[in-house]
């Protein structure tokens, strides 16, 4: 299989069209088997559910190119079950963990020639979604939805290296309790635009915010959560409610506890704590972790002994182990890895 002709170590992480997408439909009550498509086009009436009342909720992985050759994606079945309880929140028929990775495969598959080849730091982004497509003009759930996954090729998230970044104490809430923090809904992302845009305007790199209730406990950003090292070389990470169950936070407690034998805490987290910290950084599936070297609040600098010119040592141990495993590098525990094409 002959790859397509593209600079892999100038990719951005950006949208490039690729040749195959899978699309099925939800109508009278049942999900029909769904099949791959070259349209990229979404045709829906002006009244639709998902454009009048946000009714959607997506997923994002990835595919990568071991040291091997294989092409695999990472612990997919993780975000079929995320998906499932986002679409149960949103009052969406979720479809099926078996549907979920079998579009997944057949989309890896059919844009094999876009996975870009191992040691580029490239890697194939997939995006599973679904949406209520029939027409809604009453505060009501759509009665027919589609679903649809589309991959696209994207370079490392960091250019040249994961230098650590400055962050701020945000005003805006991310999640109210008993809200919908918990799941991947796209009006969570909708209502952080204005805040992330705003902490860009202010000279920062993104946003920390706290809980809704007594805006005393860390919870995430608008899109990773956080993962803290103390002093003592423990991993903390906050728990809550309303944060998003990252699939890499979840794997990266597997790699600090399984692989490095380290203490690890999933518990509330203070704010008045963060000067206790060695180290903090981001997690998610677009750059792993990314390190995080200040804190602002409010004018008032917290600054982690990491500092900010690389990833503090225990955090580059988790990223270095967890992306080994994702490569092929390091053995995976069982039914991490699933294998698209040998």
């Amino acid at each position: 299989m002959e790859k397509k002709n593209i600079d892999w170590s100038n990719l951005g992480f950006g949208y490039i069209q690729t040749d195959k997408r899978f699309v099925a439909n939800y109508k009278d009550g049942a999900w029909d088997e769904g099949t791959l498509t070259e349209d990229a086009n979404i045709v829906m009436n002006e009244c639709a559910g998902v454009l009048q009342y946000a009714q959607t909720c997506f997923e994002g992985l990835k595919a990568y190119t071991t040291e091997d050759g294989r092409i695999v994606t990472f612990r997919p079945d993780l975000n079929a079950e995320r998906m499932i309880d986002s679409a149960k929140r949103l009052e969406m028929p979720p479809v099926s963990k078996e549907m979920f990775i079998k579009a997944v495969k057949e989309v890896v598959a059919a844009n094999a020639a876009y996975v870009p080849p191992y040691g580029s730091g490239a890697t194939l982004y997939l995006r599973p979604y679904m949406f209520g497509i029939d027409p809604v003009i009453g505060v009501k759930p759509a009665s027919q939805y589609q679903f649809r996954v589309f991959a696209t090729p994207v370079g490392p998230y960091f250019k040249g290296g994961a230098k650590p970044i400055t962050i701020r104490v945000c005003d805006f809430d991310r999640a109210a309790p008993h809200g919908t923090g918990h799941v991947k809904a796209g009006l969570n992302y909708a209502m952080s635009l204005h805040a992330i845009v705003d902490a860009h305007n202010q000279g920062y790199d993104e946003n920390m915010y706290l809980d809704a209730a007594t805006r005393t406990k860390v919870e995430e950003t608008g899109g990773a959560n956080f993962i803290f090292v103390t002093k003592d070389g423990k991993v903390v990470t906050p728990k809550s409610s309303t944060i998003l169950p990252s699939i890499t936070r979840r794997s990266l407690i597997v790699v600090a506890k399984d692989y490095l034998g380290l203490e690890v805490e999933e518990r509330e987290v203070y704010l008045d704590e963060l000067k206790d910290f060695a180290e903090c950084g981001l997690c998610g599936t677009a750059a792993v972790i990314s390190p995080v070297g200040k804190v602002v609040d409010h004018g008032k600098e917290i600054c982690f002994p990491s500092g900010m010119e690389e990833m503090g040592p225990v955090t580059k141990k988790l990223y270095d182990t967890l992306t080994g495993i994702q490569m092929g590098r390091i053995e995976a525990p069982e039914g991490w890895i699933c294998t698209i094409c040998e």
